[in-house]
């Protein structure tokens, strides 16, 4: 469904244990929203819901509601530290269209 590169799973890691309250998950949506229609939303969680597809890669578990795993279906999520941009990077084979930040796509 979902892949994430190992600077993805790094900085989650990163992510989880600099967290000021307690995390297990980093949960994944796409969402109404954004100047191209959908928006990436991610946020740490300690819930895993019933219909959550629950996707583990090595120590980082990632949770997907039942709305948002059909647009995130073959898509990478990778993670940039550069002069330009920094930050988690989808490359999304679903997305028809997007903006210029790379936060919200169609």
């Amino acid at each position: 469904m979902l892949k994430l590169t190992e600077k993805a799973r790094t900085a989650i890691r990163t992510v989880i244990a600099g967290a000021g309250a307690p995390a297990a998950f980093l949960r994944i949506v796409v969402e109404s929203g954004g100047c191209a229609g959908l928006r990436y939303g991610m946020a740490l969680d300690l819930d895993v819901e019933a219909d959550d597809a629950v996707l583990t890669f090595d120590d980082v578990t990632v949770l997907v509601d039942p709305v948002s795993a059909p647009h995130l279906r073959g898509a990478t999520v990778d993670f940039v530290n550069g002069l330009e941009r920094t930050g988690f990077v989808f490359d999304n084979p679903n997305a028809t269209a997007g903006c210029g930040c790379g936060k919200s796509f169609c």
